[in-house]
This record gives C-alpha cells, structure tokens and sequence, in this order.
C-alpha cells in the first residue's frame, strides 16, 4: 500500500553529503572567504553542501541522459541536401569534407536523394574507389533514394554509377566509428582523407580525445556518486 511519500527512485545516489564532507566544508568556507564579517556557520555550510550536491546531481543526470541519448542510431542525408550527390563544383566543396565534420556509429544509416534516370550509387572496395572502377561494385543502388545502413566499424566507400563521375569527384569515404569509442561530441571524427592510405583506423589525436572524455565522464559521475 502506498504511503504517500515520494520514493526517489530514479537516481542511485544518496540525498546529503557524507559526514567527512560536511566537517571540512567550514574550513574550506573559511579560506576561500576570508573577508567575511563572521565565520560561515554549520548550518551555512551544510545549506551550502546541500545546494551544491544538489546541482552536482543536475549535472551528472544531464550527462548520463546526454551519453545515453547519442547512442540512438541516426540517419544522414549525404551531403546534407537532396542535391549533393553529383560532380562537386569544386575541390572544396567534396562530400568528403562533409563526411568529416560528422561522427558515424554502427547503426547509423547514409540516405542518398539523385535522379535515379542518370545517377546510381555503388558501393566498393577501397581499392575501386580509388581507380573509380565500377565494374564490380559491392553493392549497387539505383532506386533514387538509397538508404545504406553502417553495420560495422570502418572505412565504407561509395562512387557514383554515372560513367566519369567519380574521376570528376562524385564519390565518398564515411568513417564508422568504433562502438566502444563512440562518445559523440568528445571524440574527433575519424578523417576520409586517412581513409585512402594505408590505415582506417582513428588518428591517435582522436583516440587521445577518446580517452580524455570518456575519464571525464566517468570522473563526473563517480563526484555525483561521492557527493
């Protein structure tokens, strides 16, 4: 039966500070505001203590919902309009410029939009989209509007079906990243350009910046827990 009170269910830490806290929050008051006409008091320093758990458990909640709300599987339209699947008008204007300034995970999925009376997408090896060879493509999509979901982590590589395309630069390299190091918005997105030499694999820039986030986020939450 229920009793009326309100069970905090939702957030596995505890309602007031620890004990050791609350003793040297009034030392730690008192060097950081030494210009106070009287010492902080207990009960101003545990208002305090209280009010900063308070907001450290905001912050934690924020960032957990944020991490678990990224690693919903998104879809892309190449490019980033219904028109970008065609010669680029000019070096600077590539897909994969594009492609660069996105993160990819396993689930997400690439949605192309052409005319599907003059254009097609392929997509190849990387040793084909490197001689643009079109002969014998992976998989081959004419249907207008493509749909090609990232199964797993890597180097995908697409070019267009239309005959001179892809030497004119019709052609993209999308970078799936890792499941493991997925963190979006805290790890740098793996380059294209790395792509088409040797290795596929992450920058050790963006396995640094990996790292470096994912200890921040742990540190934060294991202060929530703390706190």
């Amino acid at each position: 039966m229920h009793d009326g009170t309100r069970a905090h269910t939702w957030f596995p830490f505890p309602t007031t500070p620890p004990a050791s806290f609350q003793r040297l929050l009034p030392s730690i008051l008192n060097k950081a505001l030494p210009s106070f006409p009287t010492k902080p008091s207990l009960s101003l320093s545990l208002s305090l203590s209280l009010s900063l758990h308070g907001l450290i458990r905001v912050l934690v909640a924020l960032l957990l919902a944020s991490i678990l709300g990224s690693s919903e599987a998104r879809d892309f339209l190449v490019g980033g309009n219904d028109n970008a699947w065609r010669v680029p008008p000019n070096t600077t204007d590539s897909l994969n410029q594009w492609a660069e300034k996105n993160r990819f995970q396993v689930g997400d999925s690439l949605v192309w939009k052409y005319d599907a009376a003059k254009d097609s997408v392929l997509q190849v090896t990387r040793d084909a989209y490197l001689g643009c060879n079109r002969s014998s493509p992976v998989a081959e999509h004419k249907d207008g509007a493509t749909v090609v979901r990232l199964h797993l982590p890597g180097a995908n590589y697409f070019i267009s079906g239309a005959a001179g395309a892809c030497e004119e630069g019709e052609k993209l390299i999308v970078v799936v990243m890792s499941e493991r190091h997925s963190l979006r918005g805290l790890a740098t997105a793996p380059s294209p350009a790395e792509s088409e030499g040797p290795a596929v694999a992450p920058t050790s820039a963006a396995r640094r910046a990996v790292v470096f986030g994912s200890g921040m986020a742990c540190s934060l939450v294991v202060l929530g827990m703390l706190m």
